[in-house]
């Protein structure tokens, strides 16, 4: 038994699409709608939100259809087809609206005042805080006189914004700011900025309405084909080498997010604020649709799934006779280690989406590191280098033990991941490449737990479970951090605290699941995991 690297390297093509647009999603989604469009943080993450919420109903029902499904291309390919093409179209049209936002943004003072801020020493009373708040008073005291704000809006910047600044100021005596005191700041006048903006999309809203719809668009089609792709690779490959097989998966999803990474730096639109998202909005539609051509070309679904039966013949790991047993439920302490594998994928999104769904706004703003792609760049490439390894060490000590070593590593990480500051900037860069080899180990055996406990016929709707409990999470928690944000403790230091109690959490869940591990062991030596049949 020896799984086919090059049949799977071709079934990932189509995670590579899932991830290179979840990828580019996240990264500049979330930056728009703050620093273009002046939403809060929990505005911002019910937008984030927005695909997951989708996803919440659509994932198990686009699972359950696709296992019903009987097309000459197979059961997952047709969906696949439609959900790309129309994602692609809608992801580059994104770039109409971004444009006409972005030149709205040029003609007021918020580029100015960011300007001004980014080649400013801010650490400095004398060299740029002094001044502030003299300017925004000027700013709000003008536009409240105009009416372009009302009293309660200035009231807020008075109470939310100045006296905090103040306070900050009037506590320090020397010439300097110490780092704390500086993340505070900065974070204030983020927020200053934002509703700036903000303040712009209510003069007009149809294109903020224009954008949205586009995005859901895009969003609805993604949730057509992404439960179909995934369950693609247990379709077509034996419950042993599943662990194996989604190694390579996410190392396809992995390449993807950082060719998404590289190309938003090639393009110079990492760590900015208010540049045209134009460049990235195409080409990533376009990577989408020839991605798509190459899958198609090599794929052939029926042919590998009817393979892939005639293997289980040969290994007899054909489908045992619990189900017919047990009128196609799971026993008891199946179905109760099915729910706490579940409740584990729910914590471990909880706290790592939030991380990925705010690091591109956390990184430049509080500790003002110039390109929020590089720490994304070395957890993917840290990811890369581990996912195979994971997949071959998750086999001989078991998906469990493993997935155990990932959560306490993520938990390390996000925890330090709180202490850094703009001084110590450079230890993300080491938190981000263990926090990717942390990541690798979780995905690489979580998925194929919830599928070892599927049958054949419903890969698809134990596929939806997962991806429920995922979305679930992905839901709630950028609105719940948001919260946390912006009106519980009212700063952005707040983030990797929670993603670490939450990640720190589904220690416990998984600790006490039974069930998950392959049935069958596979006896083969270290060097023969490598020995991979490209002919």
């Amino acid at each position: 038994m020896k799984l086919d690297y090059k049949k799977t390297f071709y079934v990932g093509l189509a995670f590579f699409i899932i991830t290179i647009f979840w990828q580019t999603y996240d990264n500049i989604i979330a930056k728009i709608m703050i620093d273009k469009f002046g939403l809060n943080q929990t505005a911002s993450g019910v937008v984030m939100a927005l695909d997951n919420m989708l996803a919440l109903f659509m994932l198990p029902l686009f699972g359950a259809l696709s296992d019903r499904t009987n097309h000459k291309r197979g059961r997952r390919t047709p969906y696949i087809i439609v959900g790309t093409v129309v994602a692609a179209f809608a992801f580059m049209g994104l770039s109409l609206m971004d444009n006409i936002q972005t030149k709205r943004i040029e003609q007021t003072e918020i580029i100015g005042l960011y300007t001004e801020y980014r080649e400013s020493d801010v650490r400095r009373l004398e060299t740029f805080w002094d001044g502030l708040l003299v300017d925004m008073r000027a700013e709000r005291q003008a536009k409240l006189t105009s009416g372009a704000i009302n009293q309660a809006t200035f009231d807020k910047w008075e109470n939310q914004t100045e006296s905090k600044i103040l306070a900050i100021l009037n506590d320090n005596a020397g010439p300097e700011l110490d780092v704390g005191d500086l993340a505070f700041l900065n974070d204030y006048y983020q927020t200053y900025l934002s509703q700036l903006a903000w303040e712009e999309t209510v003069k007009s809203p149809v294109n903020f309405v224009i954008f949205i719809t586009t995005l859901l668009i895009a969003l609805v089609a993604m949730s057509v084909f992404r439960s179909p792709a995934v369950s693609l690779m247990p379709d077509v490959t034996l419950k042993p080498l599943r662990s194996k097989a989604n190694a390579i998966i996410n190392l396809m999803g992995a390449a993807a997010g950082t060719t998404s990474l590289i190309l938003l730096t090639v393009l110079g639109l990492d760590g900015k604020s208010y540049v045209h998202y134009t460049a990235a909005f195409v080409a990533v539609g376009a990577i989408m649709l020839i991605v798509l051509i190459i899958f198609l070309w090599k794929v052939k679904e029926p042919k590998l799934v009817a393979l892939n039966q005639e293997e289980m013949k040969q290994f007899d790991l054909t489908e045992d006779e619990e189900e017919e047993e047990t009128g196609g439920h799971l026993s008891k302490d199946k179905r109760l280690s099915l729910i706490l594998i579940l409740a584990s994928v729910f914590l471990w999104f909880m706290g790592y989406n939030a991380v990925i769904s705010k690091v591109s706004d956390y990184v430049p703003h509080v500790l003002r590191i110039s390109s929020f792609t590089m720490p994304l760049l070395v957890a993917n490439v840290t990811a890369i280098i581990a996912f195979i390894p994971i997949g071959i060490i998750s086999t001989k000590i078991g998906r469990k033990k493993s997935i155990l070593i990932g959560v306490v590593l993520l938990t390390i990480c996000f925890g330090s991941a709180a202490f850094v500051n703009e001084n110590t900037g450079w230890i993300m860069y080491i938190v981000f490449g263990l926090t990717g080899i942390g990541w690798a180990t979780i995905n690489v055996n979580s998925y194929p737990m919830v599928v070892e406990l599927a049958k054949g016929s419903n890969v698809g709707r134990y596929t939806g479970y997962y991806y429920t409990f995922s979305m679930a999470a992905q839901i709630l928690t950028p609105i719940l951090s948001g919260i946390f944000m912006d009106y519980v403790f009212k700063t952005r230091l707040v983030l990797f605290p929670y993603a670490a109690i939450f990640v720190g959490l589904s220690f416990i869940t998984m600790f006490f699941t039974k069930h998950g591990d392959a049935e069958f062991v596979e006896r083969k030596g270290l060097l023969e995991s490598f020995d991979v049949d490209m002919d």
